[in-house]
Order: C-alpha cells, then sequence, then structure tokens
C-alpha cells in the first residue's frame, strides 16, 4: 500500500500543544510500557476534539482532548466518547482500543483519552486509484461499509453495559424538537424559514421508535478504516462523539443526508465529501432496501427520516453559516453554506410534495 493512501498527522498548530513529558509520565503510570522520546503531531480539522499522534520507538498512539478556550459543560465530551468505545468494544471489534482515559485536567489541562492508531485507508471525497476498485468490488466495499453500521444496529445495548447511554423512547420527537429550535435560532435573514418543514416533520414524526438502539449519529466513509492490504474490509469506525441510544432509521437518514450519488444535480455533488458517486455504489434508495432486507425493519415511511436527515443537515450547514456572516468564521468556503441551505430546503419539499405519508 502506498504510504500517500494512509492518514498522517502534520505539525501542531500554535497554541494547542500538548506537554509531551507530564502526558508520557502519566501513560506510563497507567501501565503502558513507552519507548524512546516522544514525537507529537497533529491531525488537520479540529472543529470538533482535538486529534493528535503521540510517536514512540515501540508504539503509535492517537490521543484526543477538547478543543481550546471555554466550551459548554456538556459539549466536546472525550470522556464519555472513550467510554462508549471501551464498552463497545467486546462487542463491536471495529472499535479502536482505549489504553488510558485521563479526567485529571492538570495533566494538560484538559480530560483526554489514548487509543490505538488504526494504520489504514480513510476513504474521503475520491477512492485512491491505487486501490485498483473495479464497480463489483466498489460495489462489495459499500455493502461491507453498510454491514458495519447495520451490525452496530444489532446490538442490545444492554449487553454492551451502555443502557443508560441516553434518555431512549421519545428520542424522534426531541430531535425534531431540537433541530427546530437550533435552526430557528441560527436562521439569517438570507435563508428560507423552513417553516413548513418543520411542521412537516412535527405532524409526520412516527408515534414510536421503530427500535431503541446504539446509534453512531455521524457514520459516513470517511469515519471508517478500510484495512489497507484488503480495501474491502472495514477495520475501524471512528469518532464516537454523538452517539447514543435512539431510533436506528434516523441514523441511516442521517447518515444518507451525505449521500450523494452519481445522478444528482450539479448543487448535490457540489457538496459531496466520500465516494458514494462512484461507479458500483448503492444508490440512496438501494441502501434503504439493503438496510431493510438486513434488519427486518420496515422502511415504508422513510420519507420521514430523509427529510429530517436533510433538515439536520441544513441546521449543521446553517450554525456554520450563522458563524461565518458573523464574522466568527474565517473559512471562505463557508460562504457557499446558505444557497446549501436554500437548495437543501427545496429538496424537502420536493420529497414532502411527493410523498403519501
Amino acid at each position: 500500500m502506498e504510504k500517500s493512501l494512509i492518514d498522517d498527522a502534520g505539525q501542531v498548530r500554535a497554541g494547542e500543544e500538548v506537554d509531551l513529558p507530564r502526558v508520557t509520565a502519566w501513560l506510563q503510570s497507567q501501565g503502558l510500557t513507552l519507548e524512546g522520546a516522544p514525537e507529537l503531531k497533529q491531525y488537520p480539522g479540529g472543529a470538533s476534539n482535538l486529534t493528535y499522534l503521540l510517536r514512540y520507538a515501540n508504539k503509535d498512539l492517537i490521543l484526543r482532548r477538547p478543543p481550546f478556550g471555554h466550551i459548554a459543560k456538556s459539549a466536546h465530551d472525550v470522556v464519555r466518547e472513550a467510554t462508549i468505545m471501551r464498552k463497545l468494544k467486546p462487542v463491536y471489534p471495529t472499535v479502536p482500543e482505549v489504553y488510558a482515559i485521563c479526567e485529571d485536567t492538570e495533566v494538560i489541562g484538559a480530560p483526554f483519552y489514548v487509543m490505538e492508531r488504526l494504520v489504514g485507508v480513510i476513504p474521503r471525497q475520491n477512492l485512491p486509484p491505487e486501490l485498483g476498485l473495479t464497480p463489483e468490488r466498489t460495489r462489495q466495499l459499500c455493502i461491507n461499509v453498510l454491514d458495519t453500521l447495520i451490525n452496530l444496529h444489532k446490538l442490545d445495548p444492554a449487553a454492551a453495559g451502555l443502557a443508560d447511554l441516553g434518555k431512549g423512547e421519545g428520542y424522534v420527537a426531541r430531535q425534531v424538537e431540537g433541530w427546530s429550535k437550533r435552526f430557528r435560532a441560527a436562521r439569517t435573514d438570507d435563508v428560507g424559514d423552513f417553516e413548513a418543514v418543520m411542521a412537516w416533520l412535527a405532524e409526520k414524526q412516527p408515534k414510536h421508535e421503530v427500535a431503541i438502539r446504539l446509534i453512531h449519529n455521524d457514520f459516513r466513509f470517511d469515519n471508517v478504516v478500510l484495512d489497507q492490504n484488503d480495501p474491502l474490509k472495514v477495520i475501524g469506525v471512528l469518532d464516537w462523539e454523538m452517539a447514543t441510544l435512539g431510533d436506528p432509521l434516523m441514523d441511516l437518514g442521517s447518515a444518507l443526508a451525505y449521500w450523494v450519488q452519481a445522478d444528482d444535480d450539479m448543487f448535490m455533488k457540489g457538496s459531496r465529501r466520500q465516494p458514494t458517486n462512484a461507479p458500483g455504489m448503492l444508490t440512496r434508495d438501494e441502501v434503504v432496501r439493503y438496510y431493510s432486507e438486513q434488519t427486518g425493519i420496515s422502511v415504508d415511511n422513510f420519507d420521514f427520516y430523509t427529510v429530517f436527515g436533510l433538515f439536520r443537515l441544513a441546521g449543521i450547514a446553517q450554525q456554520i453559516y450563522q458563524r461565518f456572516k458573523a464574522g466568527n468564521a474565517r473559512n471562505p468556503t463557508f460562504a457557499t453554506f446558505g444557497p446549501f441551505v436554500g437548495y437543501l430546503e427545496q429538496r424537502c419539499q420536493q420529497i414532502i410534495a411527493a410523498s403519501s405519508l
């Protein structure tokens, strides 16, 4: 496997350094055997929790901590994320192993955890041509990734010791109400109001969840790791920050909001961040049918989950766009988020108009 296909960390951003001697001493106190002088690198991004590579002579480790600066108490809870992963590992092997969880803020100024580094390929916007995937193999990769989500949804939360992870029943109503409030709070005067969409979601939401299961809440191709020697094999699922107990169809609907397929229009294609348009990939309708076949869950009312997923994505984009307009986010790409939110409202309205719900 070409080294360029493996994600590597870069230089640590100024002001986001980690006290290596203190971290090393603490890890050793937790029973980790570490050899040689450590090297610290940082992965790009960092809009959510910050991710570092700790490289020792005998072991590579991943360290996750919250962003610097003041954050809400319930946000960026790395201890919760690590605890979920640790409990899941025995029943869901595609979770990285967590080696240590530190709640003592005296070590680096914030809670953090350290886990194994999974060395593999993370499929991002386009599948690397070096993988040499034919449409047939790409289809199998797609199915394998979907099976990873399905296997998560088939788990009994109590068997993993996670029965108290979330509130459970009433999840759909809480999500519809919560995202409606967040959108209204973030709305700017140059985007639509989504009021008709929010009213439809409130009216058409199911009275009961199809099940209460552990859901990932941010399941995308760029949150999975593929085996570097067998790129059809998923060896890891990353980013468990938003995992909770809820309706698995809400998880699927949210995942499909990012699923840009080959015959989508140019506006949708411009938002693509994963290789779901590649020859051989399942379409959104095929994903829903496959999911239903494998789980036995009825998808007769999936229009609701489709619209919710698009609305949730619009809410996320609008929150970022509001910060951009206020001058608190400088990435020029964010200027396109306002028109994208308008596009998502149109898509929701089209689905609603055609729906039999």
